[in-house]
């Protein structure tokens, strides 16, 4: 990337946020995973803010977001163009299955890599019980998404389709559970942030057997879906439903 090039994409990039960067082209997420720039639960940050806040030359960053955008991607996914509904049930079968599949997997790896190596690496016994309070929470944050939230959503969208009208819910706006959810995303992402912290980006000691691997292994696929999955909702579901109830009602 010459300077003159890297100049013009630094401009255009600082009018925009990290969510709407990934929402452009999802495959620029790698990049921002390798970065530690936050794009779900923290992705209404500018780019040139969130570089600053996290001591990151944006340059550096902009050179892999090229890379990345100059990558010919045979059917890509564009999320940003599905219908609300089928996003929704996108969500519950690929993102909300892989979360309940997952867990006890991830619970059992831990427990193990725990009593055997919890003497030497104390961080273990911490990093599974934070998990645990992750999975108790998303598992009752899914339950409200499935039996409340989305299904106002897809009622909304199905009143769109027949030129219809729709009842105002009983939590007033689609907004106080959107909201709800959200900051529960960030109660999340911080849990993980922490479990970064205790094992230091997932680095895996010499002494490990091979199920302590597994559990940083699976913790970090984890992570990474999990970031997908909030950036879903947060930056395209939500606010499309926002828009589409402020237009029903």
């Amino acid at each position: 990337m010459n300077s003159q090039t890297s100049k013009n994409k630094f401009n255009e990039h600082k009018t925009k946020t990290l969510s709407e960067i990934v929402t452009d082209n999802f495959h620029t997420a790698v990049v921002f995973e390798k970065y530690n720039l936050d794009y779900c639960c923290k992705g209404k940050k500018q780019f040139e803010d969130a570089c600053k806040e996290n001591n990151i030359d944006p340059n550096l960053v902009l050179i892999d977001l090229e890379k990345v955008n100059n990558n010919v991607v045979v059917n890509e996914q564009n999320y940003e163009d599905w219908a609300m509904d089928f996003l929704i049930d996108y969500i519950i079968n690929i993102h909300h299955q892989y979360i309940r599949k997952m867990i006890p997997l991830i619970a059992e790896h831990g427990e193990k890599a725990t009593v055997a190596h919890g003497e030497n690496h104390p961080e273990l016994l911490k990093i599974s019980e934070i998990f645990a309070v992750i999975y108790k929470d998303l598992r009752q944050h899914m339950l409200k998404e499935e039996q409340i939230l989305f299904p106002f959503i897809k009622q909304i969208v199905q009143a769109k389709k027949n030129n219809g009208q729709t009842e105002k819910p009983y939590f007033g706006s689609v907004q106080h559970p959107i909201q709800m959810m959200e900051a529960e995303h960030e109660n999340a992402g911080d849990g993980f942030n922490e479990i970064k912290r205790l094992s230091k980006n997932y680095k895996i000691p010499a002494d490990a057997c091979p199920t302590y691997s597994a559990f940083y292994n699976a913790l970090m696929e984890f992570e990474k879906d999990l970031h997908k999955h909030i950036h879903l909702e947060n930056n395209i579901l939500f606010p499309k439903a926002i828009a589409l109830e402020n237009e029903m009602l």
